[in-house]
């Protein structure tokens, strides 16, 4: 993974990732392009809001136990958890402003 501010999740250490909050989590897969179309943006939003929000993703191909428990069909999946629970989530590629009102939406300090 390229930015070190990116958590790689995985059932080994996803609920205690999520324990806290608020944590942005990226249901992705290697193989698909939308997925890679918003890497540079999900970096981005990690550098940005280091210390405030933490970002994490998910290979559904290597965690499918985790993409069935929250109902992942499609990717990419955006779910946004804060003290272990679900807060909000949005589906596809999507802008950087798209990601900024998200956040700004779901959290005070975004």
């Amino acid at each position: 993974m390229a930015n070190e501010k990116i958590l790689e999740l995985s059932t080994d250490n996803f609920e205690e990732a999520i324990a806290g909050g608020p944590v942005l989590v990226d249901f992705w897969a290697a193989w698909c392009g939308p997925c890679r179309m918003v890497a540079p943006v999900l970096d981005q939003l990690a550098d940005e809001h280091a210390g405030s929000v933490t970002i994490g993703k998910v290979d559904i191909d290597n965690q499918q136990e985790l993409a069935l428990k929250y109902g992942v069909q499609s990717i990419p999946t955006f779910i946004l958890f804060e003290n272990g629970e679900v807060k909000d989530r949005m589906m596809g590629a999507m802008p950087k402003s798209a990601f900024e009102n998200f956040l700004k939406k779901n959290i005070a300090a975004a």
